[in-house]
């Protein structure tokens, strides 16, 4: 609290009052203490569990008095598990604030600083290879804006030179805010990574059947014809590709660590998972569907399958076999892709009405290339009999329930995905 004494004195009426303010303010008599609090607002108690439970540090740099920013920092839950208060922040060596940062499990409280100290503590967090978010809103806070990786300034109650040093506004002054944004950050780089999966997850089933046919020399025919392809890749994977820019956080976003900074987008588990697991499952129930197709009308390696031959319809259903095929393991990879640890009962099937447009929309264009006679001939597709169309059927079932089966592994393998490089927002000057 701050504490204000308050005290009077009585006047005789027909005097004149003193006009120096120090023969005014003397033999007061004390009335009481009066003591005027400043809470946190309530949801930053919230918001500060959720960083610490993100692998994310909360400093404190302000110019109060140690033991007042001490004691906001423990209502609010900064300082967990320990927490260490730099009383006169000015005097601190830079091998003491390299030892503090170093520590992990400390949050600091760097008190009485100026605009020096919280440059100072940015350039120390950077030197140990930390990602700096610094929070202000004074004209002071702008050197320490610039130099951190984030600079937050206050919308409402910062000046212009902070807003304008800040890489990041916020417009209501919520800490809270912050988090919000990392969470949001956190799911649109996740969605991008489960929009590539689903993308390079289709490249294995469409390359597969050209190696068949180039290592067989010709006597296993084209299973898929070019035209077919232009149709999965400009006709049927595009909107569930884009409803999955679309989805929600995936459980467990704000539980695991933050990423390395230098990790890119596309990693080496990625690439596993879209071509190891997705696309050689995808690869091997497309090219099982074309052989079944073929075998059944006895077809033999090396057997004339062009027009005019007795086997040309068989094989115009084959491609077509592996054509729809693609398509229905295009339908178990979006599923599958919706989420890169939990299953997907956490997430629910239903959660995401753009990816189940999509795949109707998918579903649709491909029935119409099948079994509409001007788009049969355009594409070079005939109708699918029954059990055929059973069998593709199967398809995505058989995608999705290898993956989650994979991912389940994963859980049991990994409880807690993520790396453990920590993030420091440093709080500036002012309270939560």
């Amino acid at each position: 609290m701050r504490v204000l004494a308050v005290a009077g004195r009585e006047w005789p009426e027909g005097t004149e009052a003193p006009s120096e303010r120090r023969d005014a303010e003397s033999e007061l008599t004390l009335l009481g203490l009066v003591g005027l609090y400043d809470p946190p607002r309530t949801e930053v108690a919230e918001a500060v569990r959720n960083c610490h439970d993100a692998g994310i540090r909360v400093l404190i740099v302000t110019g109060d008095n140690g033991a007042t920013a001490a004691a906001v920092a423990r209502e609010v839950g900064i300082g967990v598990p320990r927490l260490h208060v730099v009383p006169a922040s000015e005097s601190i060596t830079d091998e003491e604030l390299d030892r503090l940062l170093a520590e992990d499990d400390v949050e600091v409280v760097f008190a009485r600083s100026s605009p020096e100290t919280k440059l100072k503590v940015a350039d120390a967090l950077r030197a140990h290879g930390r990602i700096v978010a610094m929070t202000g809103d004074g004209v002071n806070d702008a050197p320490a804006l610039h130099r951190a990786h984030i600079g937050v300034a206050m919308g409402k109650s910062g000046t212009d030179v902070a807003r304008e040093a800040a890489t990041m506004v916020l417009t209501d002054d919520d800490f809270a805010t912050i988090v919000a944004a990392v969470e949001s950050g956190r799911r649109v780089y996740d969605n991008v990574r489960k929009f590539i999966v689903y993308i390079f997850a289709h490249t294995t089933p469409e390359v597969v059947p050209f190696l068949i046919f180039a290592l067989s020399a010709g006597a296993v025919p084209l299973p898929l014809t070019v035209l077919q392809i232009l149709a999965i890749d400009l006709g049927t994977e595009t909107l569930p590709a884009l409803a999955l820019g679309r989805e929600r956080s995936e459980p467990g976003t704000m539980k695991r660590p933050p990423r390395p900074h230098r990790q890119g987008v596309i990693s080496r588990d990625m690439l596993i998972r879209s071509w190891g697991y997705l696309g050689l499952v995808s690869a091997a129930l497309v090219m099982g569907a074309f052989f079944y197709v073929l075998w059944r009308s006895g077809w033999t390696p090396g057997a004339p399958t062009g027009e005019g031959t007795a086997l040309h319809h068989a094989y115009t259903m084959a491609t077509t076999a592996t054509f729809a095929g693609i398509v229905t393991c295009q339908v178990g990879t979006a599923i599958a892709a919706r989420t890169d640890h939990a299953a997907l009962r956490d997430i629910g099937l239903f959660t995401n009405p753009l990816l189940l447009a999509g795949i109707a929309f998918e579903l649709a264009f491909t029935a119409a290339l099948v079994y509409l006679p001007p788009l049969q001939h355009l594409f070079g597709t005939a109708a699918l009999p029954w059990d055929v169309v059973a069998l593709v059927a199967t398809f995505p079932i058989l995608v999705w329930g290898t993956d989650e089966m994979r991912r389940a592994r994963r859980r049991r393998r990994q409880p807690d995905a993520g790396s453990a490089e920590p993030v420091g927002p440093v709080r500036s000057s002012g309270r939560p």
